[in-house]
């Protein structure tokens, strides 16, 4: 089903700092897809940022002379730099096998851990139901991974004492989240202003050398590219650039199914569900 662009929602400014947690399951899947947005809330909302990185990043090269461990202790390096360039101290590396990422049990239990301790407000993942991304893209299986672990890391796992006891066993005591957010998502709800940010977007993906080059390379491909990618989500929204999430509400009173479909529609806002 097209999406209807007009039909989204700014996502609101938050008054008071609180804590995000953004998954990703590479080194530079962040920077790609939410970085602009990460560099808005540390810098006007005051936020405080996790990055979760799943994979060792490890399968990220076709290089017959560059070693799987060389790759992974160089992409550790680059991702470090991409988050300070934007204000993010914190990561986490889980480092599970780049490439052949599943949602297990495991996978969930360590993101649930880490949403137990820092307490989040906001959890940033990758959606998992998005397969055929425009018409040239096929969503990499890896993403699809770490955003369905991530979603039920969110609910039920990081809310229910009895799921994961032995996260209590550790001190971490059940915490529920207060808002889930969806990137690289063809069932958009809200988009967000990043035109202020836009370059430090742009500097937070260039330290991802291995991946899209430098010099010229940098600046006529990755960049090139995504800075057009985000123009044109600001055009279809009335903005310069922008970036796109499905957004789920978790601290509101629950509406009755039929009392939301009719301020959807009554509103005009795109059906999430569909």
């Amino acid at each position: 089903m097209p999406i209807d662009y007009s039909k989204l929602q700014a996502i609101p400014r938050r008054d008071e700092p609180y804590h995000i947690v953004v998954t990703a399951a590479h080194h530079d899947d962040i920077e790609f897809g939410v970085a602009g947005s990460v560099a808005r809330w540390i810098r006007e909302e005051g936020a405080t940022v996790t990055y979760v990185i799943i994979t060792d990043g490890g399968a990220g090269s076709n290089d017959p002379e560059t070693t799987r461990e060389q790759l992974v202790a160089l992409r550790r390096a680059e991702q470090l730099e991409a988050a300070a360039r934007v204000g993010v101290q914190d990561l986490r590396f889980l480092d599970y096998p780049d490439g052949c990422l599943q949602a297990t049990l495991e996978l969930r239990r360590d993101i649930t851990r880490v949403i137990r301790e820092t307490k989040p407000y906001r959890v940033v993942c990758q959606d998992p139901t998005a397969v055929f991304v425009h018409r040239a893209y096929v969503n990499h299986p890896d993403h699809r991974a770490a955003g369905e672990a991530s979603v039920y890391a969110v609910f039920p796992s990081a809310e229910t004492r009895p799921i994961f006891p032995e996260l209590l066993a550790e001190g971490y005591e059940p915490h529920k989240v207060g808002e889930l957010y969806l990137n690289l998502t063809q069932e958009p709800t809200h988009y967000h202003d990043i035109s202020a940010t836009i370059d430090l977007k742009m500097a937070s993906l260039s330290a991802h050398v291995s991946q899209i080059g430098a010099g010229a390379d940098f600046e006529n491909g990755a960049k090139k590219w995504l800075l057009q990618a985000n123009r044109d989500g600001g055009e279809m929204v009335g903005v310069a650039y922008a970036e796109h999430f499905r957004v789920l509400k978790f601290d509101e009173e629950r509406e009755s199914w039929y009392k939301e479909e009719m301020g959807r529609r009554a509103s005009g806002r795109p059906n999430p569900a569909q």
